[in-house]
């Protein structure tokens, strides 16, 4: 059956279906009697109601049932014949215009979205950043640094607390000789110098020993998250309850143990130190090139994309925000997430799987199996079993489908430096462990 493709706004296309009352009529009273032949009504014995009493109770569902499945198959013949490339399906809407053919056939119209058409276009005058950054002693010194502090411990000391000691509290506070929310608390522990407490605060118990009561005055930010709060003064009464200083541990053979070295060797540890944090600075710089490459494709290449995928994506990753909340113990019901606020991403997130789609199709850019098998190798390096990891991936091939996409998007990436312009930039551990680089 020859349809006629209307083209509606944007990317929206309406055609018309007709279905034979015939056929239907057919499909209705097959279904009909096989409901008879199950019925249990009451005064009749199973399966001997009459059709009408079965059309009465069971017909109008049936008929719903049947009209709702002739379509979608009769559209998805029709997507077939005329080679639509349908993105989505927007309404079905039964058509009850008088004419010739009323009475013959059943119309419906069908709107929906197509794919837009889309051509990659030229990359080379787009501007790309690739990251990287060097891993040395001096990085390894202080990812060192912070394993040490992760395993601080705290040493009682009677003397006057000063910066970086520990500090157990009792706290009143009153402004304007009226206590307020959150102003008092007991045996409230922080740390002196970290910026925990407002500035005026921790000056305060900065020089109190043990046992101490003093009155500090501290005055609210202007910008405080507080408005009640913001830009007041508050007299607090501090009770200075104890005062522990930090010790940090020896590298030595204990602590290289403390890290998973069996026989205690530092250097050892720092070797394995090296990988672990080159591996992670690898991944994060990738990505921030990944970024920067994707960001240029998706400059060269504006594409109208269908709301119906919009609105799949954004109600997919609301779904999962949901579930990410639900697992930290929030209740679910109390989750309402509007779609609108996920609709900016979900339409980058859309737009960079087609653009991707094509230009993979174009180019041939599919991985092959030792690409995606290093993709593997380099997931199982970081577990103690890397077989176990390896084998478990190959256990089933959908267990492949996340490594194949890493590896589609590399050779991506890979595709886009290789025709754009190109700019080294060097960062710093720091920046790239802090995110602070921008592509």
């Amino acid at each position: 059956m020859s349809v006629t493709v209307e083209k509606l706004d944007n990317l929206e296309r309406k055609i018309i279906l007709a279905l034979n009352w015939e056929d239907i009529r057919a499909k209705v009273n097959a279904r009909m009697k096989v409901a008879q032949k199950r019925a249990r009504v009451d005064g009749f014995r199973p399966g001997k109601a009459p059709l009408r009493i079965i059309d009465s109770m069971y017909g109008y569902g049936i008929r719903d049932e049947v009209l709702n499945e002739m379509t979608h198959k009769a559209f998805e013949d029709t997507i077939v014949a005329e080679k639509l490339k349908v993105a989505g399906l927007k309404s079905l809407t039964a058509l009850e215009d008088a004419d010739q053919d009323d009475e013959k056939v059943y119309k419906i119209a069908v709107v929906f979205e197509e794919f837009p058409e889309i051509k990659v276009g030229d990359l080379s005058n787009q501007e790309v950043t690739k990251f990287s950054t060097e891993i040395g002693d001096a990085e390894i010194d202080k990812t060192v640094d912070i394993l040490r502090q992760q395993r601080t411990r705290f040493n009682h000391v009677e003397r006057e607390a000063r910066e970086g000691d520990r500090v157990i509290i009792d706290f009143a506070g009153k402004i304007d000789g009226e206590a307020f929310a959150g102003g008092t608390a007991e045996n409230y522990p922080f740390m002196l110098g970290k910026g925990q407490m407002l500035p005026d605060f921790e000056a305060g118990i900065a020089g109190m020993k043990e046992d101490d009561v003093k009155e500090v005055a501290v005055t609210f930010p202007e910008d405080y998250q507080s408005k009640e709060l913001a830009g007041k003064t508050a007299n607090f009464t501090i009770t200075l309850k104890n005062v522990s200083e930090a010790v940090l541990p020896e590298v030595n053979e204990e602590f290289a143990k403390s890290l998973g070295i069996e026989d205690g060797d530092v250097e050892k540890m720092r070797a394995e130190i090296k990988k672990n944090v080159s591996r992670e600075v690898n991944r994060r710089v990738s990505e921030m090139t990944k970024d920067s490459a994707i960001n240029a494709l998706l400059a060269a290449t504006p594409i109208e994309v269908p709301s119906s995928l919009i609105t799949e994506e954004a109600k997919s990753m609301a779904a999962r925000m949901k579930e990410n909340f639900a697992a930290q113990g929030m209740d679910q019901k109390d989750l309402e997430l509007p779609l609108d606020m996920f609709n900016e991403q979900a339409s980058r997130r859309v737009a960079i799987s087609l653009i991707m789609g094509e230009l993979v199709r174009e180019e041939k850019l599919e991985p092959s199996e030792e690409q995606v098998r290093n993709v593997i190798n380099e997931f199982a390096d970081s577990y103690e079993d890397p077989q176990e990891v390896i084998d478990w991936y190959y256990s089933d091939r959908k267990n492949l489908q996340a490594p194949t996409s890493l590896a589609i998007e590399q050779n991506v990436v890979d595709y886009v430096l290789g025709k754009a312009k190109v700019t080294d930039k060097v960062l710093t551990f720091d920046e790239v462990m802090g995110q602070q680089a921008q592509a």
